[in-house]
């Protein structure tokens, strides 16, 4: 890792040549990456990855180059060289860098220093678990995958920070045939933890789980389509709202005007009992930084709170144009990208109604279990999601499973269209692709009903 004389060195350089602020982001991180489809190993990945990010402002316009290289002569030449395409500046002093802050999530059982096998063991318990749920499961497959992350982040206004980051998840899917019908199930675990997170958990429920799944969807008639109220489960079927809203709300596109609610702070865009909140600060969470890829602390942002539209996630850059603070939302996915406005922990907060009240108060719909994917346009928020487990609702139970579920609708109705929140709050594990790449989010909710919606499927 290199020290604060070169650092100071790079931002001197980056400001003398035309920057008006400069950043140097430094990474040192290792990583495991497991596949195993049944008994057979698929991939198995080890792997440490070093390099410098470093970033140059002038008015709202920036430049980004990264190198694996942290020679003193390469990093100032490729700074001069990325320095080119900037309008010149006569900024030449700043806040040199001299202590470092540092910070780090307390762990028990490093990857690094894990054997590799161990890993295997914890892999093989998950898809024996899973083989051994029901006879027509036929496949488990399971993706191990941990990091160590080891992170600098100085800039020229004297931010001068250190950060070690810890992570672990397994995707554990499932697949299950009955009468020539093949379905899968899915459940992610995953926690900012070292590997004692595999000793907290009982790893045996996550493999039935996915097995349940998709034993539940084996041999499912296919979803009428129509409109109807849609009951969303609690966990990872915030994923819709995170997809449908949370990228709107991001200021890479709030900025420029693309974004559904551009200019609407303080105005109602969503029902009166929703609040909607993104949150990097929950301790040891799987979407959790202890500071943000920018130097910024993590913190807590009230996006919508009961109906109103509070704030945005603001990123260094967006917090410029936008003349609005940072949130602790500047975030990317490694050296090699420079960072953008993105959510961590994003969730709906706690209503008053059960899950049991919710199904038992909806006569007919659509009761979704779980989300598989999703798209959205940040511009006019249409979305449309593919809905991996999911029942019909009749006379306020629920019914027969239904496959091939699409939910289709915009982000700004969907919020309104919110009349039952539940109380059982869970936060569910995932990734987040775009222009900072790709991202460990959390994205939650408790259960929800939206009184109508777009339901595709069969007619």
């Amino acid at each position: 890792m290199i020290g604060a004389d070169l650092i100071n060195k790079i931002l001197q350089t980056a400001l003398e040549n035309g920057g008006d602020f400069a950043e140097v982001f430094v990474e040192d991180k290792y990583n495991t990456n497991i596949t195993v489809n049944n008994d057979v190993v698929d991939n198995g990945i080890v792997a440490k990855d070093y390099g410098i990010g470093i970033r140059v402002f002038s008015k709202n316009n920036y430049i980004y180059t990264y190198s694996g290289n942290d020679s003193e002569d390469n990093l100032l030449k490729i700074t001069k060289e990325a320095c080119k395409a900037l309008d010149k500046s006569s900024l030449t002093s700043f806040n040199q860098v001299s202590e470092l802050t540092k910070s780090c999530i307390a762990i028990e059982k490093y990857f690094s220093k894990t054997d590799y096998k161990k890993k295997l063991d914890l892999i093989n318990q998950a898809i024996s678990a899973g083989k051994a749920y029901d006879s027509s499961v036929k496949r488990m497959a399971v993706r191990y995958l941990d990091q160590e992350q080891h992170v600098i982040i100085a800039n020229t206004e004297g931010v001068y920070k250190e950060d070690k980051r810890y992570k672990t998840r397994m995707i554990i899917s499932a697949y299950a045939e009955k009468n020539g019908d093949l379905q899968s199930g899915y459940i992610g675990p995953g926690a900012a933890k070292g590997l004692e997170f595999y000793d907290e958990i009982d790893l045996d429920y996550y493999g039935r789980e996915a097995a349940r799944s998709a034993c539940a969807m084996a041999g499912a008639k296919y979803c009428p389509a129509g409109q109807m109220p849609v009951v969303v489960d609690n966990g990872f079927g915030g994923l819709m709202f995170h997809e449908a809203c949370g990228h709107s709300l991001e200021a890479s596109s709030v900025a420029k005007g693309n974004s559904e609610f551009s200019g609407k702070l303080g105005q109602k865009v969503a029902s009166d009992i929703l609040t909607l909140v993104d949150d990097g600060s929950i301790e040891k969470a799987w979407g959790s930084q202890y500071i943000d890829d920018e130097g910024t602390k993590t913190q807590k942002n009230i996006l919508i709170e009961n109906g109103i539209l509070k704030s945005y996630m603001i990123d260094k850059l967006n917090s410029r144009i936008m003349n609005m603070p940072p949130t602790g939302s500047g975030r990317r996915e490694s050296y090699k990208y420079a960072p953008t406005s993105r959510m961590s922990n994003t969730y709906i907060e706690a209503g008053k109604h059960s899950k049991d009240e919710i199904i038992s108060n909806t006569e007919r719909g659509l009761f979704v279990k779980s989300i598989n994917a999703g798209s959205v346009n940040p511009l006019t928020g249409e979305f449309n999601f593919s809905v991996m487990e999911a029942y019909l609702i009749e006379n306020g139970k629920l019914a027969k499973p239904v496959k091939g579920a699409t939910l289709i609708g915009t982000g700004g109705s969907i919020l309104k269209l919110v009349d039952m929140v539940g109380d059982n709050l869970s936060i569910g594990q995932g990734y987040c692709y775009a222009a900072s790449g790709a991202l460990f989010i959390g994205a939650g909710q408790p259960t929800v009903r939206i009184s109508n919606m777009t339901v595709g499927g069969m007619r």
